[in-house]
């Protein structure tokens, strides 16, 4: 589809997206690319990473590759100091790296709970914390004018509940915490406006393939109604209008981009039965007799 934006609504920016390789990364990477800003992406696979700065390097998009961890400190201060030296600054911040596996709690260790909670949740924060020198207002290649943008990748699983993701949904809590927080304090302090996006089912993406299974997704509509499938380029969009000045009056939010699936429930009576139900109910009501209450004096 063709983009709603004006091709330059990034212009000189620069974005360093973690897990920008692949899935819905790679589709921001690429947007945020075509819209006019320098992308570096950050990823464990480094084949993964020179791909996929290759695909976009044949778009005409200025980017470039880096191999790290965002569970290691250590990984997240070098990317990001390599990054600033290629590019001279840092503008965007796309927390995009996640982990996630079904399992019952009952079957997943503690080791197992922590490695997700460790990507997604620590992770996020250890980016955010390393970044801050090159996101602040007046920071390294910043103008005091104003501070950069962090835009976190969360989910919806911990609006409620959900089967068999205990661990990503503790983990995303954790995000969505993180990020109103830091909007709080960092949005005070050093002029960062903080958001994050919420994507639901997107086709095409490993976590669809991993998660939701042809089976599964056949059957998806029988129980959740607003079932419906997205594409990596409405997440896309979302993070477009969020790091852009179309979103500068928007800070600590998380914006849901799911067709309203997490509003989903199943309709317990067809439509055209209610009225047939509520007439029976009306004159039932109407005929009963009147209760006079006897008094206990």
């Amino acid at each position: 589809m063709e983009s709603p934006f004006k091709a330059n609504i990034l212009k000189g920016k620069v974005a360093l997206i973690t897990g920008g390789g692949s899935g819905i990364g790679f589709e921001i990477s690429t947007q945020f690319g075509k819209h006019g800003a320098s992308v570096a992406i950050m990823g464990r696979r480094k084949q993964v990473v020179d791909s996929a700065v290759a695909n976009l390097q044949s778009l005409g998009i200025s980017a470039a590759g880096f191999e790290g961890d965002v569970r290691k400190q250590e990984d997240a201060k070098r990317v990001l100091e390599s990054a600033f030296k290629h590019f001279g600054k840092i503008d965007i911040l796309v927390n995009g790296a996640a982990g996630n596996f079904l399992v019952s709690p009952e079957d997943l260790s503690p080791n197992g709970f922590r490695t997700v909670l460790d990507i997604d949740a620590v992770g996020t924060f250890t980016m955010c914390h390393e970044a801050l020198p090159y996101l602040k207002k007046g920071g390294l290649g910043q103008s005091l004018s104003g501070g950069g943008i962090i835009l976190n990748i969360s989910a919806t699983l911990h609006y409620t509940a959900a089967w068999y993701q205990i661990n990503v949904a503790a983990a995303k809590a954790a995000v969505d915490a993180i990020g109103r927080n830091l909007a709080l304090e960092w949005g005070t302090d050093y002029d960062i406006r903080v958001n994050g996006i919420a994507p639901g089912p997107i086709s095409g993406t490993p976590g669809m393939s991993k998660l939701v299974p042809e089976e599964i997704n056949s059957k998806a509509k029988d129980f959740m109604p607003l079932y419906k499938l997205g594409e990596k380029w409405d997440i896309a969009m979302a993070a477009l209008y969020l790091s852009s000045d179309a979103g500068k009056y928007v800070n600590g939010t998380t914006l849901i981009v799911d067709g309203g699936l997490w509003l989903s429930r199943p309709r317990h009576i067809p439509k055209d039965e209610v009225k047939q139900v509520s007439r029976a109910v009306e004159k039932k009501s109407r005929n009963a007799p009147a209760g006079v209450p006897s008094s206990k004096l």
